[in-house]
């Protein structure tokens, strides 16, 4: 099975598009050497793939027929990338910035939905009668104040 094939079958790469051309930037290698779209993959083979800036080693057990299922990958790929590469991959995970500081620009969909719970919009609870409100009475006279 070529290798492009291979990387989209076992669900390493969404599509096969994106994986002949993570291919094309040599970006997957088959031992120590970097390969072609149309290289071979064997049982036994060690790919080493990088993605979002960490290296991947993959080694094939089997050879799938066509795209699987998540659940079916590991019967034919077992994962040896070193822990240091994830360890890695976690560091820079916590260390993004998701999120604006706080007080820089504009509020965010979400800032507004928790700003608007916490305010709270019941204008019902804040003046039951309204008549007092509006400083009237009962026979439509004003009330007077002392």
């Amino acid at each position: 099975m070529r290798i492009d094939k291979f990387l989209w079958s076992i669900r390493f790469y969404k599509t096969r598009t994106i994986a002949t051309e993570e291919i094309k930037k040599n970006r997957v290698a088959i031992g120590d050497s970097v390969v072609k779209s149309s290289k071979e993959v064997k049982e036994g083979d060690v790919i080493k793939i990088r993605k979002n800036q960490i290296d991947y080693k993959i080694k094939v057990i089997q050879i799938p027929k066509s795209r699987m299922g998540a659940k079916l990958v590991p019967l034919h790929i077992k994962d040896v990338t070193d822990q240091e590469q994830y360890e890695l991959l976690k560091t820079r995970k916590m260390s993004q910035d998701y999120y604006r500081n706080r007080g820089e620009g504009r509020p965010t969909k979400k800032d507004r939905r928790e700003m608007d719970d916490y305010v709270g919009n019941d204008v019902d609870s804040d003046f039951t009668d309204w008549d007092d409100f509006f400083g009237e009475t009962n026979d439509g006279t004003e009330k007077k104040e002392d």
